[in-house]
């Protein structure tokens, strides 16, 4: 079995020492990702030994500075870095293959998880004790942070090589919202059954992974210091360092868990645009229509207007250098919002107004919805709020089997 231990810091848990600052806010300057909280509490866990690093540009301390100094400006012994989905600068495209390379700045090796191999080789754990991870997840079950790192976890317990999850705040709080993924469905954007919003960082769902996927692993959190769940990345003090090209705010992150989808359909999520998974759009869309029945849905936390946008080298195939007439989503209440909610009705409507025109790409849809469900309810007319109602159920049963494995508190003061 796997051992997991969560590394407690010197405040006695994950809360941090200060006064809690205004509603949803965090005290100024209590907020310490874990790679600060290593540094100054842990040490124990890397000293003398030889460090393996999966990491990319999220990895830094609170004030903007990479894993990389750090841990070399402490004496720590790195030997090799290791990079996700977008490559160690988070420059490639969606699923573009990303070659193993050299870190110009300190002479490392940087080997790919998402190239020629999704998981460390036993030549490349070869001189290595313990595997630092430090990603920035985005809070949406699609992002493929959480392959790289089960993988990571399989491929270091096999070569009895520790792994450490410094944790990072899931950036949109901790709502859990959407579909629980069928078993049937795992894929690498779907790796655990668990909703598209999940609520969780990082480091609990790798502590969830390991005892769902029995993998046989040395695995420590070190978690974040002064945060609840509820308190979403911009108010935490901590730097936003989109995680991909097409993830550029924060206000994306909030729609991606929704809107992400639409990757499954013949419709534009916005790549290539100013405004990728912020807005959706097609030539043959007719805003005025759609947007007439959205509105009269009364979704909560949520405005929708119409634009147009054209894509430019969107990476997806969709629409290149084409004008596109979309549908612009735009968050007005963090709380009551319900992204996935709201993708649901947005494919009504679309199905409803562009019968012959919209289009889904079926095997695609279903992986990233996690059920073929889902889009034959759509398909067959059904109403998308009894759609929504009826995950309530797994949510709830996802909600208790989850509890184990949490590391923050949920609020208050």
């Amino acid at each position: 079995m796997h051992r997991s231990l969560v590394l407690l810091g010197l405040c006695g848990w994950s809360l941090g020492c200060a006064a809690s600052g205004p509603a949803g806010a965090a005290a100024p300057g209590s907020v310490r990702p874990g790679i600060e909280v290593l540094l100054a509490d842990s040490m124990s866990l890397v000293r003398g030994r030889r460090v393996g690093l999966v990491t990319n540009q999220s990895g830094v301390d609170a004030g903007g500075i990479s894993d990389v100094v750090r841990l070399r400006a402490a004496g720590v012994g790195l030997v090799a870095l290791f990079s996700p989905e977008h490559g160690f600068r988070g420059v490639a495209e969606p699923g573009e293959a990303v070659a193993s390379s050299v870190d110009s700045a300190t002479g490392l090796p940087i080997y790919s998880l998402y190239g020629r191999t999704s998981a460390p080789t036993p030549e490349m754990l070869s001189g290595i004790d313990v595997m630092l991870v430090d990603l920035q997840d985005v809070g949406a079950r699609y992002y493929t942070w959480l392959f790289t790192t089960i993988e990571v976890m399989k491929a270091a317990g096999r070569s009895g090589v520790d792994v450490v999850v410094l944790d990072r705040p899931n950036p949109i709080g901790g709502l859990v919202q959407g579909n629980v993924l069928e078993p049937a469905f795992i894929t690498t954007v779907g790796q655990l059954a668990m909703p598209m919003r999940h609520g969780m960082t990082l480091g609990e769902l790798a502590r969830l992974a390991a005892t769902d996927l029995s993998i046989k692993v040395n695995l420590t959190v070190v978690p974040v210091a002064g945060w609840k769940r509820p308190v979403p990345l911009d108010r935490t003090g901590l730097p936003f360092i989109p995680p991909s090209l097409n993830l550029r705010s924060l206000e994306s992150l909030y729609h991606y868990p929704g809107t992400c989808l639409f990757e499954g359909t013949n419709l534009s999520v916005g790549r290539g645009s100013d405004a990728a998974f912020q807005q959706i759009g097609a030539p043959w869309l007719d805003t005025a229509a759609v947007l007439v029945w959205l509105r009269n849905q009364d979704l909560p936390g949520v405005r929708f207007y119409g634009v147009t946008f054209t894509p430019a080298r969107p990476g997806d195939g969709k629409y290149a250098d084409t004008l596109l007439y979309g549908i612009r989503l735009e968050m007005t209440d963090r709380d009551t919002y319900d992204p996935t909610a709201t993708a649901v009705h947005l494919l009504t409507s679309l199905r409803i107004h562009h019968g012959g025109a919209f289009a889904w790409i079926p095997k695609h849809f279903d992986r990233l919805a996690g059920t073929a469900v889902l889009r034959q309810a759509i398909e067959g007319g059904s109403d998308p709020a009894v759609i929504v109602r009826s995950w309530g159920s797994h949510l709830a049963r996802f909600n208790i089997r989850r509890r184990p494995f949490l590391l923050y508190e949920d609020g208050g003061s």
